[in-house]
């Protein structure tokens, strides 16, 4: 079914199809992040566009990864981890950490956190967290992470993800 907004636009009423919803969500322009933890001394990674901040008073961010993923479970045992924000210069980095069973650190400089968490070299800004609770949201779980220490390279430009495509802001 394709109804008419007000402005005369045509958008598609199949909320159940996820081939649609997907597509529509793809109008949200995010920004791509790799979160990262130590688990068991060996580092692990995951790229993650479901990143966002929850609250400024406790300080808190989330995150949303697939219930099917094999690093989240890593991640999780570790009980802390590190959102590196990715500056446009780190597409081929975000891809490589989307890729399941990928030979993730093999290429990447990195050094660790506060909490041991790899810290990504050349990403836009860093937020290591302590894991503070993970609730239900259908297919991914909602990650609550308290921020332990930060870090900012202010003069670098973000990884932008729009329509699929991986982009660069352009003010």
């Amino acid at each position: 079914m394709v109804l008419q907004s007000p402005s005369g636009a045509s958008s598609e009423n199949e909320t159940s199809d996820p081939n649609v919803f997907r597509r529509m969500l793809g109008h949200f322009c995010t920004g791509i992040v790799i979160v990262t933890a130590l688990d068991d001394g060996e580092p692990v990674g995951m790229t993650c566009q479901s990143f966002s901040s929850l609250s400024l008073d406790p300080p808190l961010v989330m995150f949303c990864p697939a219930r099917t993923s094999t690093t989240w479970p890593r991640i999780r045992r570790a009980g802390q981890f590190a959102v590196n924000i990715l500056s446009v210069n780190q597409e081929a980095t975000g891809r490589t950490f989307a890729i399941s069973g990928a030979n993730k650190f093999s290429d990447v400089h990195w050094q660790p956190g506060v909490t041991g968490a790899p810290l990504l070299d050349g990403s836009l800004a860093y937020i290591e967290c302590r894991l503070e609770s993970v609730a239900s949201g259908g297919d991914h779980d909602i990650v609550i992470g308290a921020p332990v220490a930060m870090a900012e390279q202010p003069h670098l430009d973000p990884l932008l993800f729009f329509r699929s495509t991986f982009g660069r802001f352009a003010s």
